[in-house]
């Protein structure tokens, strides 16, 4: 990460509360946005960086994860700071507060974040028109935002196949692509969803919202399932071999852990529940996109998250399988800058190992050439 930013300023930033900060950050970026977002600075790699994944081109793999910019505030700026993606999100039909503070919290000596945050959010109706005004100035789409949605606290489980097609309905419109969140830990119930049963229903819903779209619009969105690492590998069968069977494009290895144990003790921590991410996610979600990868076959695509702070951790990522990945703790402790610093060190990789393209990283360590 960069020494200046580690050294000076991240500490500075982490005496004050996390929400706290993030929040002052959001505020910042939205107001910059109108202006930064109109400028791009060049992309190192002459597109070396660049694919064509999901019926468009991302100019390099690494993207901004949901849950940091919740409510598209800021969208035009992750381009500029070199995501070449974002999701946006989670968004509910409804408006909700999320869960009681403290809500969010650092680990640094475990380079993690543990968060009970609750899909805290304005609804989808409201992220709609902030999507829309962003379009409306020119300032949506400079990379593929992608759109998380998730089950309203209000909505109970036999309700949320409806609960998610509302949302569809509102946010299709303006979406590079959806992602069905049905593996945070901090809803009540909602990891009951990722059951092939009720999952098959949300899909549907969200499938049948999603081709009225298409009907009027004659734009296809590409449908993704964003998954939890604390499935066993027989629930994670059955939810891949479910999205291939539904025809999805692609899934999201992984949300947060429920698991805890890989954390140094600290006696003053102040969320004592909720899900980790970071490095003590690093290696199970590595584990798992390679497990997705030799089931799907190739059949869907792959964004791998988890543990993601250097260019070797994105490399590591793509030949597990993972097409493109996202940071969200990794851009929290490496600061604005990251991005480009790991776009630099993966192409100094490249040029090490002799890899043209990006795309020849993907699946590597799954189906080894030769």
């Amino acid at each position: 990460m960069p020494p200046f930013y580690g050294r000076f300023i991240r500490p500075l930033l982490f005496r004050v509360d996390a929400e706290t900060i993030h929040e002052q950050t959001l505020r910042l970026l939205q107001r910059a946005s109108p202006v930064v977002g109109r400028f791009q600075l060049p992309v190192a790699g002459r597109g070396r960086l660049a694919q064509n994944c999901l019926g468009q081109t991302f100019r390099d793999p690494i993207g901004l994860a949901a849950g940091f910019d919740k409510e598209a505030r800021a969208v035009p700026f992750w381009s500029f700071l070199g995501f070449g993606f974002v999701e946006i999100g989670t968004v509910t039909a409804h408006p909700q507060p999320g869960n009681i503070g403290p809500r969010i919290e650092r680990r640094p000596t475990d380079f993690a974040l543990v968060n009970r945050m609750g899909f805290n959010n304005t609804g989808a109706a409201k992220v709609a028109l902030t999507l829309a005004d962003w379009q409306r100035r020119g300032l949506l789409g400079r990379v593929p935002v992608g759109v998380n949605i998730g089950k309203s606290r209000s909505a109970d489980l036999d309700c949320a196949p409806a609960d998610y097609a509302a949302s569809t309905e509102m946010l299709a419109p303006f979406a590079s692509f959806l992602t069905v969140n049905v593996s945070s830990p901090n809803t009540p119930g909602l990891r009951e969803l990722q059951e092939a049963d009720r999952l098959a229903g949300v899909l549907e819903a969200v499938q049948d919202a999603l081709s009225t779209h298409q009907a009027w619009s004659g734009v296809a969105k590409p449908l993704l399932v964003k998954i939890a690492p604390d499935l066993t590998e027989a629930e994670v069968d059955a939810v891949v071999d479910l999205a291939i069977d539904r025809g999805l494009s692609g899934i999201i290895v992984s949300n947060t852990t429920n698991n805890w144990g890989d954390l140094s003790p600290h006696s003053g921590a102040r969320v004592r529940s909720g899900g980790v991410s970071g490095l003590p996610l690093q290696e199970r979600s590595t584990s798992l996109i390679g497990h997705v990868a030799r089931r799907a076959e190739g059949r869907l695509l792959i964004v791998g998250v988890g543990g993601i702070f250097s260019a070797d951790d994105v490399w590591t990522k793509m030949a597990a399988g993972a097409s493109l990945v996202q940071l969200y703790t990794g851009f929290v402790y490496g600061g604005p800058n990251v991005v480009r610093a790991i776009a630099a060190g993966l192409l100094a990789r490249m040029d090490r190992e002799g890899v043209g393209n990006v795309s020849e990283i993907v699946g590597s360590a799954v189906h080894p050439a030769g």
